[in-house]
């Protein structure tokens, strides 16, 4: 077995390379003679409805036919690029396509394929440019491989001719002055033919293959500017749920600070002008019982106040820094919280998302500590230095697991507040535990033109 190895590993590269080319050479020539067919009757097909609607468009009722053939182009080319799969080249990305909003008129949806680059490229590669280059490069691939396989099997089949006309190698052997042998000579050049081309009919098919595939990525294929189109919606829609999580945030820690500390702030003064009545009355027993409970009131309140400062940016994070904010979480909370950071965090954090992030492991610490029925957790953060480059934290406590993203739960506004961020959270918490929370945030994004 390991001298059958080292003889596999002996094979010299160009030899390995050759085989794979020959492999691709079935798929390449279905491509070839498919791709021809399917243009011929793309051509066909859309230069009558197009060319239609273009002479009836003075009567409207052309307008539709046009972007009829818009939509009939877009699902030749569909056809096109599901067929180049058989070549084994790269799969050519699907282009971003227009959708109408749904509140538009009739009129602008019928009309949207008419104002994408996107459906007139696809027209005019099937109307055009790819009838042209199929009918190029089919010939060259049938007259190659009819070169090939004629020339191999020639002396199979020669000698049933009973023509009396010159052949080739009647006339090359008058020229070389020799008088038999002449069917003979014939066989051997067309061998020649045949083994020359045999031999390079890998490469010409790879390279007309290439020749569509080049030609159908720029015209049928993902523009720099769909991706780019991407990048604004994302980041638009990323603000608005941003919005939308503050809005929810500040709503929250309204009603909590009304439904809390504000109540009993109220309890505390009334129960600070209970203590003034009783003082001047002269009933100092009951004013000390009162002040016992307006104790008890501004030491609840404080303690609530605490919490929901959990909502508001510490000083610790603006003066330290992220990592140091959240070790101060860690020691600050209940549980036992084992805390890895990548101390490079502070420097390639923005602000606004290290504010945002404090934030949401300060929340997952309090859902542990509240829910898990845990009594430790690991808290972790790194640097992924891929494009883009990203930052990823886990919060992973040893409870009883079962926490799921339910509407309207803690979670799911966790999950909302990222969005603002076009980060991610996801949750892994089989039942009987542990629970692992994944928080993945983008630290570079595409500018907004």
């Amino acid at each position: 077995m390991n001298d059958s190895r080292n003889r596999d590993d002996e094979t010299p590269s160009w030899l390995v390379s050759y085989a794979a080319l020959w492999r691709s050479v079935p798929g390449s020539l279905a491509y070839l003679i498919g791709g021809f067919a399917l243009s011929m009757v793309a051509i066909s097909v859309l230069s009558s409805v197009f060319f239609s609607g273009v002479g009836m468009v003075i009567l409207v009722v052309g307008v539709p036919i046009i972007v009829g053939s818009l939509l009939a182009a877009r699902g030749f080319g569909m056809a096109d690029r599901t067929l180049m799969r058989l070549t084994g080249l790269p799969e050519i990305a699907e282009p971003t396509w227009p959708t109408a909003a749904p509140e538009a008129s009739t009129v602008s949806k019928l009309v949207s394929p008419m104002k994408s680059g996107h459906y007139w490229s696809y027209l005019l590669h099937q109307m055009l440019i790819a009838p042209i280059l199929a009918t190029i490069t089919f010939s060259v691939a049938i007259t190659w491989a009819a070169t090939t396989l004629g020339g191999l099997t020639f002396w199979l089949w020669a000698w049933t001719f009973t023509s009396k006309a010159s052949t080739v190698g009647d006339w090359i052997a008058r020229g070389l002055g020799v008088t038999g042998g002449a069917r003979i000579l014939e066989a051997v050049i067309y061998l020649i033919l045949g083994v020359v081309s045999g031999v390079t009919l890998p490469w010409v098919l790879r390279g007309l293959s290439h020749v569509h595939h080049g030609v159908a990525s720029a015209m049928l294929g993902r523009w720099p500017s769909d991706d780019l189109a991407v990048e604004v919606r994302q980041e638009s829609a990323a603000r608005v749920a941003a919005l939308q999580a503050e809005d929810s945030a500040m709503r929250r820690l309204e009603r909590d600070l009304h439904d809390g500390p504000q109540q009993r702030l109220v309890r505390l003064q009334m129960d600070l002008a209970a203590v003034e009545r009783r003082v001047a009355a002269g009933n100092h027993e009951e004013a000390i019982a009162i002040t016992q409970e307006a104790q008890t009131q501004a030491k609840a309140a404080l303690e609530e106040l605490r919490a929901l400062s959990r909502g508001v940016a510490p000083p610790l994070l603006q003066d330290r820094g992220l990592t140091a904010a959240l070790m101060q979480l860690g020691q600050d909370s209940p549980l036992t919280v084992t805390t890895t950071l990548d101390p490079a965090i502070d420097e390639v954090v923005p602000a606004d998302t290290a504010r945002a992030l404090y934030f949401v492991v300060a929340e997952l610490l309090t859902n542990a500590a509240k829910h898990s029925g845990g009594r430790s957790v690991e808290l972790t953060g790194n640097l992924r230095y891929d494009e883009p480059q990203r930052l990823r934290m886990t919060v992973t406590d040893d409870g009883h697991g079962g926490a799921t993203l339910l509407d309207g739960h803690g979670l799911v506004g966790l999950r909302e507040r990222l969005a603002g961020l076009r980060g991610q959270l996801t949750v892994e918490s089989p039942e009987g535990g542990p629970t692992r929370v994944e928080v993945t945030v983008p630290l570079r994004t595409v500018p907004l033109p």
